[in-house]
């Protein structure tokens, strides 16, 4: 919980009162590889901010699952629509190796917006942090042509490369299996 506290605390410095709420409060969870946190069609009732390990989410399209997020150490993961309006998910979240999470409910969140101001500032760059990543998934999959999203996964996120199978980084970049062969061939 130490290194989660911390990573708070560049982001703004925690009040005593906050790190006391937040060691009242966060649940460690270790969650098996393969496991979900999250099925679609469940409401998402807990943030996650992965320790060790690294998770998917995902939704069905077409009877095919499309990898839309890659979470790993240092990241929160959520559902966010379904997290933020407490509504059910269209997407799942699996764990891709066993994870060791620390979790907080919507509630508990809620309250700490209200209780602790200085944590609404974490909030808000946390925001615009993920916010950013999915502007930029957006233009990849909008603007880039297969070649170059693979080359951008490469440039920023080569870990994932090792990490993750081949089959969800093929759907993830929206492309086929046998495409993502054909890219790493040329590489």
């Amino acid at each position: 919980m130490n290194e989660f506290l911390c990573y708070l605390d560049l982001i703004y410095p925690l009040s005593k009162e906050l790190r006391e709420y937040l060691a009242e409060n966060l649940e460690y969870l270790l969650i098996p590889k393969k496991s979900f946190l999250l099925k679609q069609g469940k409401v998402c009732k807990h943030i996650h901010f992965i320790q060790k390990g690294l998770a998917r989410c995902f939704y069905i399209k077409d009877d095919k699952e499309v990898s839309s997020w890659f979470m790993k150490e240092g990241d929160v993961i959520i559902s966010v629509e379904s997290f933020f309006k407490q509504q059910p998910s269209y997407e799942s979240i699996q764990a891709l190796e066993e994870c060791e999470l620390l979790c907080l409910t919507y509630d508990k969140l809620q309250t700490m917006f209200h209780q602790f101001p200085e944590f609404n500032f974490i909030g808000r760059v946390l925001t615009e942090k993920y916010y950013t990543l999915s502007e930029q998934r957006l233009y990849s999959l909008r603007m880039q042509r297969a070649n170059e999203r693979y080359a951008f996964l490469m440039h920023h996120y080569p870990e994932l490369i090792q990490r993750v199978p081949s089959t969800y980084i093929a759907s993830y970049l929206g492309i086929t299996l046998e495409t993502l062969s054909r890219i790493k061939h040329f590489q």
